[in-house]
């Protein structure tokens, strides 16, 4: 009998494990050994989908009609409302036939995009750090990644002179409030992306997955916003960080028609889109009013300052995030590497961290920690810190 050798193809060998499968793994194995262990590790909140959203879903589910395939583009419904939704809260009109996709969460739509816009050895500049989840599918794309650091003295924004500077370049991502150093952008860096991408013929994916988390009454501005960026601009955005809706996955792509219908026709011969009973709960989450969705940023942001005082008062000083629902920190005194750091704390203090170097080289020397757990344990990870700090 001649036996296949089966093994993973070229292009799947070449990515490392999967950052926060292995964070999970060693968690779960912690945890087993009967350890109470902390996880600051994975952005999921630990806060339940709002209850309205819920009987939504439960209702839509007695629909017989809900149980077929669902619409490649998504419901008609769901698409005029995110547009409604994206007027209200950007002040900018889309076409709900043309300029918006629904997605299998923003995750699916990124990884998908490259298929339809990216040819082999086309480059694509990437910020470094970023979230691991990118690099994938732009490599099975056949693009050439440029790296494009995130340094603290320029506020984690690329610099522009430097995107510039690189010859031939097909597409740039770019994600704020960014993940993981959370940080937002300011409208004048996305002014002189738009125009340096109108000039240069180059496409703008932007990553907005955590819009509405944001602190401090200062909020994200979306790419769109600018003059001329549907042009040139795709956005994704997601129902799970706003709604804690991060297992039902859904999210949205919105912007230039051409992208949009590239995703599209990627989408429509890979998947068979939402199903329809989650669309149905996704337009109930958009009309939450604006009050519930304040509360989730009164929470996250009396977690924010509840740690970052707490890490201050024994000595690790460290900046306040202005957005998302992450600390973003230089590891302390005394510890090397960003990966013995996260091994330290697991090891002495049952502290689940993330490794800055696992979102890229610019990343070593950093370690992101989640603000997915209540004030009680936030309390209690920096009591177990000061033994090691």
């Amino acid at each position: 009998m001649n036996m296949p050798n089966i093994e993973f193809a070229e292009r799947l060998k070449e990515l490392p494990p999967y950052l926060f499968v292995e964070i999970d793994k060693a968690k779960r194995a912690a945890v087993a050994q009967g350890r109470d262990v902390i996880n600051l590790g994975i952005g999921d909140p630990d806060c339940p989908t709002p209850g309205h959203i819920v009987e939504a879903m439960k209702k839509a589910l007695d629909d017989g009609d809900n149980h077929h395939y669902a619409l490649d583009a998504g419901l008609p419904a769901l698409r005029q409302e995110i547009a409604r939704w994206f007027q209200g809260r950007f002040n900018v009109a889309l076409n709900s036939d043309t300029e918006i996709y629904p997605l299998i969460g923003s995750k699916e739509g990124l990884a998908h995009l490259p298929f339809g816009i990216i040819n082999p050895k086309d480059k694509v500049a990437l910020t470094d750090p970023a979230y691991p989840a990118y690099r994938p599918a732009l490599l099975f794309a056949g693009a050439k990644i440029v790296p494009v650091p995130l340094k603290a003295s320029q506020g984690f924004v690329p610099d522009l002179a430097k995107i510039e500077k690189i010859k031939d370049l097909k597409m740039i991502l770019v994600n704020y409030p960014n993940n993981p150093t959370a940080v937002t952008a300011p409208r004048e860096f996305y002014q002189g992306l738009v125009d340096l991408a109108r000039g240069k013929g180059f496409i703008i994916v932007s990553d907005m997955a955590y819009s509405e988390v944001y602190f401090d009454n200062e909020k994200p501005v979306s790419i769109l916003e600018i003059e001329g960026a549907k042009d040139v601009a795709i956005e994704f955005h997601s129902f799970s960080k706003t709604y804690y809706m991060t297992g039902w996955r859904i999210g949205w792509a919105c912007g230039n028609p051409t992208l949009i219908a590239a995703l599209g026709k990627v989408k429509t011969n890979f998947d068979s889109g939402i199903f329809q009973a989650i669309q149905v709960a996704a337009i109930t989450a958009l009309k939450m009013p604006s009050s519930v969705i304040e509360e989730m940023r009164n929470l996250y942001q009396e977690r924010r300052d509840l740690l970052i005082n707490g890490l201050r008062n024994i000595g690790w000083k460290i900046t306040p995030p202005k957005a998302a629902y992450y600390v973003w920190a230089k590891i302390p005194k005394g510890f090397t590497d960003s990966m013995s750091t996260a091994k330290a704390f697991l090891d002495k203090t049952d502290i689940v961290v993330t490794p800055g170097n696992g979102f890229g080289e610019a990343g070593e020397g950093y370690i992101r920690m989640a603000l997915t757990v209540p004030k009680e344990r936030l309390h209690e990870a920096v009591d177990r810190l000061k033994k090691v700090l």
